[in-house]
């Protein structure tokens, strides 16, 4: 979540967008601790200082702000893949530059269990599924642009989307490596995602 100050009203007033960032960072920590169905609206309207009705100004339901949570994150790795296509140089030596955050990030054990209880939720519930699966087709959009600056010439459409896949599926796993191995090597398994990356992608 944003540490940004929230902008304010003429009136002194929270604004919308600082009102909703408020209510997601309290759903955010109430669905960590308690999980989808046991984080009520209640439970986060009192997390965020407001009142239910409130709450219900700016979110229809509790899938309302899944998505909103999911956006957010989308936003986040839009703004570093474009980062990272800023960068001179290769595709991997951005990749190299960026991975210790990357991997710090997916291990942080709050981001993880926030990103677990969703996926949970996406499992059980076709409208959460479908908002899940919708930011992920988006992110693998993004992700194949970049990685056509390493494309090799010699690879099959379905062997450069397999490769792709795989970058995913390493990155997603460090999320549940986060939660089953916390005190994990970071350093080591750094080297080791750099030489799977180059193999990966070169």
């Amino acid at each position: 979540m944003t540490d940004e100050i929230a902008p304010e009203t003429p009136a002194g007033r929270p604004s919308p967008e600082s009102r909703r960032q408020q209510i997601l960072d309290a759903a955010c920590d109430q669905v960590r601790q308690r999980g989808f169905h046991g984080a009520s609206m209640a439970d986060i309207a009192k997390a965020a200082g407001l009142s239910v009705g409130q709450i219900y100004r700016y979110f229809e339901n509790k899938e309302a702000i899944i998505a909103a949570i999911v956006a957010q994150d989308l936003a986040e790795m839009r703004d570093k893949f474009a980062e990272m296509e800023s960068q001179p140089g290769t595709l991997l030596d951005a990749l190299d530059d960026h991975l210790p955050d990357a991997l710090d990030k997916c291990l942080d054990p709050g981001r993880a269990a926030l990103a677990l209880e969703v996926l949970a939720e996406a499992a059980r519930n076709p409208k959460v599924a479908a908002i899940v699966r919708a930011a992920d087709a988006q992110e693998r959009a993004l992700a194949k642009t970049m990685m056509e600056r390493n494309r090799h010439p010699d690879w099959s459409e379905s062997e450069f989307q397999a490769r792709c896949e795989v970058v995913g599926l390493v990155f997603d796993g460090l999320l549940m490596r986060g939660i089953n191995h916390p005190d994990i090597d970071r350093p080591a398994v750094t080297q080791v995602l750099r030489a799977t990356m180059r193999y990966l992608l070169s």
